[in-house]
């Protein structure tokens, strides 16, 4: 986040390199200095002359280098973009020649997403010693990096939150930050500038419910609250449209995971449990309070439960048709047994 933070202020200052190599699992932040470069290093008047985009399943690698090694026609630079480059992945080190003496009136941006460079590549190798490049690896946040820059994006638009709201967002969502960003951009649209968003504006607002949501059966797990976990899980099997079987499996699973982690730590202090367990410091309590009620043994157990659970709700391993309504009510076995 900080290395992106960097390039735009570069930018912004007329620090402006020839290269720009976009790479990594995360393409959010990929678009963000992508777009960027895209709205703000040329002027309106001058894109139509010297700006444009090119899709890497639409062009070769020479194709490139002959549009960069071009001059610019109305402005100090041209700006080249190639968009999904990752589609060049077998052909991409003959941009070595080009990086290792790039034209420098030409800013020549590569979105490489969903993966980063073959270690073994040239090309990386070329890149990181070039001072006249930017290499950029995206990768995805942690759940404990996502409680810090949700509020970092939201004070952008001056609005703050709650933690528990935060969590109802990443327990909903996931840790797509497209997604998370795209609520926050409907949020700001609706409510007024300098509002605390709270669970009650997350469930109005964003469909969630404040009562009935996976990070309320979080809470009830972790201190074995079975009539609660009972009512939500039958809530979830009323509306499973709104709860899939799959956001509720992969938030248990991740839950379990961390306790698993948790009781294997000699360190349990707040800094070592953040530090090695990525987890927001919110969420620590539920890993205090899971740990006295699920030993280890017993977290191994519900973690292999909640693997079959998972294979038999794509189809495997089920010896006749369950339903979602089946698998739910193992989940809650799961959980009441001792």
């Amino acid at each position: 986040m900080n290395e992106v933070k960097t390039i735009v202020a570069n930018i912004k200052k007329g620090i402006i390199v020839p290269i720009y190599f976009l790479m990594g699992e995360e393409p959010y932040f990929i678009d963000i200095v992508s777009d960027y470069i895209e709205d703000h290093v040329l002027q309106e008047d001058q894109k139509g002359f010297d700006q444009i985009v090119l899709y890497g399943q639409d062009v070769s690698v020479p194709t490139i280098i002959d549009y960069a090694r071009r001059f610019p026609m109305m402005s100090d630079h041209q700006v080249i973009i190639v968009k999904e480059a990752q589609n060049l992945k077998s052909t991409i080190d003959q941009l070595v020649p080009y990086v290792e003496n790039p034209t420098p009136t030409t800013v020549l941006v590569f979105c490489y997403k969903y993966e980063k460079l073959d270690a073994r590549k040239k090309l990386l190798k070329t890149l990181q010693k070039n001072k006249d490049c930017v290499l950029l690896e995206s990768k995805k946040l942690y759940e404990n990096q996502i409680a810090t820059w949700l509020p970092d994006v939201l004070k952008k638009k001056h609005l703050s939150i709650q933690p528990k709201a935060i969590q109802m967002l990443v327990d909903f969502l996931g840790t797509d930050l497209s997604r998370i960003q795209n609520e926050v951009n409907k949020l700001a649209l609706i409510v007024p500038e300098n509002t605390e968003v709270t669970p009650d504006i997350i469930e109005k607002n964003i469909g969630i419910s404040k009562e009935f949501n996976n990070y309320e059966l979080k809470n009830a797990i972790a201190v074995h609250d079975m009539y609660k976990i009972t009512r939500i899980l039958k809530h979830f099997a009323d509306n499973p449209k709104d709860n899939p079987l799959v956001m509720t499996l992969t938030v248990l699973y991740g839950y379990f995971q961390q306790l698993l982690g948790f009781h294997g730590l000699t360190d349990q202090s707040e800094k070592n449990v953040m530090a090695t367990l990525k987890v927001p410091i919110f969420g620590i309590k539920d890993l205090r309070s899971g740990a006295q009620y699920y030993p280890m043994k017993r977290v191994s157990a519900i973690i292999a439960t909640l693997r079959e659970i998972d294979l038999k709700s794509k189809g495997l391993g089920a010896t006749n048709n369950l339903t979602e309504a089946d698998l739910r009510k193992e989940l809650i076995i799961m959980l009441s047994a001792q």
